[in-house]
């Protein structure tokens, strides 16, 4: 069982017990982290599709740690000029581990969800569509002024 998942912007394919380095997330070391953007869960041949995000699935983490990944070089160089000059950073990533993958939500939530649409249905059917007013007209177009050349024989 497989899901991709969005994280901090990313997408991301996850498995059980995956260890995974995202963005930096504000999150303390030893804590549980909930991830509902799930696109995409692959399950015993079964792969279900959200259009954008699937209802109901979440993907649950601890965060391990925070690491900082390789140093990354920037070099500006201007020919002929004498302009040389380097710079650097190591971006910070979190830790993470996967420790559940949910592909629906409890069966109280769906049942809430399905009574509540029944009642809005009824009320929907019993509005009457306003009517509708006609289009103002519009004023009629000036005539445009007459050209030069006819001005002329005019005369």
């Amino acid at each position: 069982m497989y899901a991709i998942v969005e994280i901090a912007g990313l997408q991301y394919k996850v498995e059980k017990d995956q260890r995974l380095y995202v963005n930096r997330l504000n999150v303390e070391a030893g804590k549980k982290v909930k991830f509902d953007r799930v696109l995409l869960i692959e399950e015993k041949g079964d792969v279900k599709v959200g259009a954008p995000v699937i209802d109901g699935a979440v993907i649950e983490a601890t965060v391990n740690s925070e690491v900082k990944g390789d140093k990354v070089l920037i070099f500006k160089k201007k020919r002929r000029k004498g302009y040389q000059k380097m710079n650097g950073h190591r971006q910070i990533f979190t830790s993470i581990t996967i420790n559940k993958i949910t592909a629906k939500a409890p069966a109280k939530k769906a049942a809430a969800k399905a009574t509540e649409e029944k009642e809005a249905a009824p009320k929907a059917a019993a509005k009457k569509p306003a009517a509708k007013k006609p289009a103002a007209k519009k004023p009629a177009a000036k005539k445009a002024a007459p050209k030069k050349s006819e001005a002329k024989a005019e005369k």
